[in-house]
Formats: structure tokens, sequence, C-alpha cells
């Protein structure tokens, strides 16, 4: 089964993607990160941009609307996610428990849908 780990990070948190990466926060995610990769469950992830880098398109009405910055101004924002290939839910639980964001942040276990992909493809 493949999972996403969306990963949701304080304002602080973010803001320590800026420095010199011997913070407290970034330096716990080198032995996460390195043991993901190690454990071969690892399939893809990546950081994100701060939460105001990003632009929310809407359709309303036939007409493209578009929102810099956010969509909701929440305490924690979407910095991130990992897909891992594992074998139940609790595996990843168990990842997402480890993640240095569940700390600090939140971390969401959520099931991919390849079936749902199937039907879009035909």
């Amino acid at each position: 089964m493949q999972f996403a780990l969306l990963i949701f990070e304080s304002p602080e948190a973010l803001a320590a993607r800026k420095g010199d990466g011997t913070d407290p926060y970034t330096a716990a995610w080198r032995p996460y990160y390195k043991a993901l990769i190690e454990s071969g469950t690892h399939l893809a992830g990546y950081p994100l941009e701060v939460p105001e880098t990003g632009t929310t398109v809407r359709l309303k009405e036939g007409k493209r609307r578009v929102q810099d910055g956010p969509f909701a101004d929440t305490k924690e924002q979407l910095g991130g996610f990992i897909i891992l290939e594992l074998p139940s839910l609790d595996a990843a639980l168990d990842w997402a428990a480890r993640c240095p964001a569940a700390s600090a942040g939140a971390v969401e276990v959520r099931p991919l849908a390849p079936e749902a992909l199937r039907r879009v493809l035909g």
C-alpha cells in the first residue's frame, strides 16, 4: 500500500528552513530522512516553499479565480509531503509518529487512491 504523509508545520518550523540548518528542528530531519531511505519504503517527498508563495485557483461561474498565498490562514500550514510504500496503516502511523513535524505541528497519514486514477485514465 502507498501512503502520503502530509507534513503540517508551524510558521517557526517553516522559517527555520532559511537558517543555516543547525537548529534542532532541522537537525532532527536528517536522521529521520536517512531512516526512511534506508528502510526502502521511501518513494518520493519534498518540502514545499513557504505558504505565502502558493497560489490558489478556483473556477466560479466558468471563470478562473486566482488568490495569492495560502487558502486558509491557520496556525499550521502544509510544509511538505512524503510518499511511502508500506504493508499497513499501522506502519504508516509509526513513520508519522517518528516524523519531526509530529512534535511541532501535525502529520496526516492518507492512503493513496490508485483505483481513482485508473478510473480517471479509463
